[in-house]
Formats: C-alpha cells, sequence, structure tokens
C-alpha cells in the first residue's frame, strides 16, 4: 500500500515553530488534515519523513500501547535530520537522547522510575501540600495587585506562581526560582529569539544542539550540588527522593538522576504556567465568563480542564513503531517515526462539539493535553490543583479585567503557550 503523502503547506506547518505562534494558520491546515488525511506522511528537507497522527482517537490508541509504540528508539521531541545525528554522537550508546528521563524511557525502566515520586503526585498526598500553595497563590495575587492595574499576566504572574510551588515541592531554594525559569525558557523554546539562550534566530542544528547542551550543563550543575546536599542533609521533598532513590539496587545514574529533576523542574511549571494564561486571557475576553467565575462559589473546574485543552501546552510528542501496526486504516511500518499531535487532538471535531469555541460547560471534557497510558503526566493533578487555587484567590478580588495589548505565543514545536498577555485590571 502506497503512503499517503500530505500536501507541502500542511507538512511544512507542523515543523515551523513560527507557524505554532502565529496559531490560527496552523488550525486551518491541522483541520484539513483532520478531514482528508488523519494519518499522512509529512516530508520536509530536514527532517526524516514521519507520519502526522491528527485524530483524538488515534493518538489515543497509539498512547495505549507502548509495547508497539516507543518513545526511546528515536528522538520523542521532533528533531531535524542533522540534530538528530549530532545528538546521537554526542550520547552515551548513540542513543540521540540529549536528556534521559521519564520521557524517555520504555519499559522496563519507564514504570521503575515513575515510581520513585508518582505517590508524590497523587491528589491524597497533594492535599499535604495544599495549604502550602494557596498560600504561594495569595502572594502572588499580591503581587499582581501591586502593579497598578496593568501586567504582563504571563510574565508577571502565570510564569511566577506555578515555578515556585513546584520549586517549594522540589525543594530549590526561592533565591534559585529565576535561574530554574530562565533554564526552562531556554530549554523549551530553543527556536524562540525572544526566549532563547542566544537571544537570536536559530540557523542550524550544530547552534542548537550546542545552546542545548549549555543549558542541560547548567541544569545538571545545579541539581549535582543539591544531590550531594540532599544525600548528606535529607529533607521532606522531591530532591531528597531522587537524590537517595535506588533502581535494581543501585543509586540512580548521574544522567538519569540529572533528567528526573530536570522533568520535574521544568514539565512542573511551565506547561501550568501555559494553561493559567490561557485561561485568564479567554477571560479577559469574555466579561460575562470573568463575571460569572469570580463569584467564590462557582466551580472552577470546566474552566480549569477547557483552558488546558484549549492551550495545549505541550503540542506534540513523536513514537516509534516497533513492529508493523495498523492504525485508523493505514499501516505503519517497523521503524516508522510517528507525531502525535496534541494540538490537532484538543480541536478534534468527531470529540468536541464546536472546538474552536472556548466552552467551560463541556459535559465531559476528553481533552488529551496531558497525554494517555502509561506516559500520562505525572503532575496532571498538581496541575488542576495549582489553577483551582489560583483562580479561587485571584478572581474574586478583581472587579474587571480586560486585554491591554495584543497576546503573543512561543515560537515552538514542542512545548507552547502565551509569553505575552498584556492586561487591564481593576481590583474589587
Amino acid at each position: 500500500m502506497t503512503k499517503p503523502i500530505l500536501p507541502g503547506e500542511v507538512a511544512a506547518a507542523v515543523v515551523d515553530p513560527v507557524a505554532y505562534g502565529n496559531w490560527d494558520p496552523l488550525h486551518e491546515q491541522l483541520t484539513w488534515a483532520r478531514a482528508n488525511m488523519p494519518l499522512g506522511v509529512a516530508e520536509n528537507h530536514d527532517h526524516d519523513p514521519f507520519w502526522l497522527v491528527t485524530r483524538h482517537a488515534d493518538i489515543m490508541a497509539i498512547s495505549r500501547d507502548p509495547q508497539r509504540f516507543a518513545n526511546g528508539i528515536r528522538p520523542t521531541v521532533l528533531t531535524n535530520r542533522d540534530g538528530e545525528a549530532l545528538a546521537r554522537a554526542a550520547t552515551p550508546n548513540n542513543d540521540g537522547h540529549l536528556i534521559r528521563s521519564l520521557v524517555q524511557m520504555d519499559a522496563p525502566d519507564h514504570m521503575k522510575y515513575r515510581l520513585l515520586t508518582q505517590s508524590w503526585f497523587m491528589p491524597k498526598n497533594l492535599k499535604i501540600v495544599e495549604e502550602r500553595i494557596r498560600q504561594i497563590a495569595r502572594e502572588t495575587v499580591d503581587h499582581m495587585l501591586e502593579q497598578g492595574g496593568t501586567c504582563d499576566f504571563a510574565r508577571d504572574v502565570a510564569a511566577h506562581y506555578p515555578l515556585r510551588v513546584i520549586m517549594d515541592i522540589l525543594g530549590v531554594p526561592p533565591e534559585d526560582e529565576p535561574r530554574m525559569l530562565m533554564l526552562t525558557q531556554q530549554l523549551f523554546g530553543p527556536t524562540d529569539p525572544e526566549l532563547n539562550r542566544s537571544r537570536e534566530a536559530i540557523t542550524s542544528a550544530e547552534q542548537a544542539i550546542a545552546m542545548l547542551d549549555y543549558v542541560i550543563a547548567d541544569f545538571t550543575q545545579y541539581f549535582g550540588a543539591l544531590t550531594a546536599d540532599r544525600r548528606a542533609n535529607p529533607r521532606e521533598d522531591i530532591a531528597t527522593v531522587i537524590a537517595n532513590a535506588t533502581i535494581n539496587g543501585e543509586q540512580i545514574p548521574d544522567r538519569e538522576m540529572s533528567g528526573y529533576y530536570m522533568i520535574v523542574a521544568t514539565a512542573g511549571h511551565d506547561t501550568t504556567s501555559a494553561s493559567t494564561a490561557g485561561a485568564m486571557m479567554e477571560l479577559a475576553k469574555n466579561p460575562a465568563l470573568f463575571e460569572r467565575f469570580r463569584s467564590a462559589d462557582s466551580d472552577k473546574a470546566g474552566l480549569i480542564e477547557e483552558a488546558i485543552r484549549w492551550t495545549t501546552p505541550v503540542q506534540h510528542f513523536m513514537r516509534s513503531a516497533k513492529e508493523d501496526v495498523e492504525i485508523g486504516g493505514q499501516t505503519i511500518r517497523e521503524g516508522d517515526w510517528l507525531m502525535l499531535n496534541y494540538v490537532s487532538a484538543n480541536r478534534d471535531e468527531g470529540v468536541f462539539g464546536e472546538p474552536f469555541a472556548f466552552n467551560p460547560d463541556r459535559e465531559k471534557n476528553q481533552q488529551i493535553a496531558f497525554g494517555f497510558g502509561a506516559h500520562v503526566c505525572l503532575g496532571q493533578h498538581l496541575a488542576r490543583m495549582e489553577m483551582r487555587i489560583l483562580m479561587e484567590e485571584l478572581l474574586p478580588k478583581l472587579k474587571s479585567v480586560e486585554l491591554a495589548g495584543e497576546p503573543a505565543r512561543v515560537e515552538s514545536v514542542f512545548v507552547g503557550g502565551l509569553k505575552r498577555l498584556p492586561v487591564r485590571f481593576e481590583a474589587a
């Protein structure tokens, strides 16, 4: 059977950081793909061909089948051909993973490592830290109200609140939080000239890999010192768990330990920041919606779930087929590379009525921004709790909020969301 080849404009859009920053034109291409070629091969000059998976059902099917769709064989984030070659040359066993975290692991390693901290992120245990999170939320709200009626909500509020929460749980002192924020933005936004380390456009794989190497080295140095401290002075935090954990009776290797810290420290706040800013943008656009949710006794769950769907901070992950598989009427061959495009899945007309409307009243919001299956986001319950608490503390203290300028999204194929959200507000 001949593989269906996507039109050039669709294939180009899904690998273009600027397209994700512009957002609406990207959705035009993804909508076409869902309707006409939901599983098609994207061919671009700089990338190996890969299957673009656009429908919710197909992404769910692949996600619940980690035995046949692996994370560790090829890069788990879209990487061009030169970048993958450079990464393979620079990594142990030529595996191509500059970071080896839960995201890059398959069975049996994945579950062994996941179980080390999984209990920390379950709803029952998160109740222990709920009051501390609420205190951080109150301090964040006070800071916003001190801004005199205008602020960049993405930068001044959404970026810092979840950062402070996860650093508190991890065990990073407050004075080091700016460094963690900077490194996270550099790690997830290497293609955005406003966020990356060089503050200029990246034009080659060599530049991209070199820049990521610097960021990873900074993280590794920092967490190496933290590990030494927690082994000498254990505390009640996740850093102590990671520093003293054993797998198969031995301490975690340095590479995997560094990757563990990085996935908790970065994914633990950047994605929540994006969804929080996405919620505020829609409230600022819709006074009736804002008025409804600013009520102290309003249930915020629908607002939060819809904001997560609407924003879809993690925009894709890649998988590699370990054998021939039939998916969505297409034959995926062993060795094929696939992009699970969550941005597309969360606008799937077959799952979401009026998918391009922001609707907190969806009866059953089946968003898959947290992924699904064995690799579902470890921190999903924490993210929802953080967003709920901030909305509970912030919205009743505002009389009004509106946009005070044009929002701007991160130019990134991997982790996206708002980098600017200027708002004007009046305190209640």
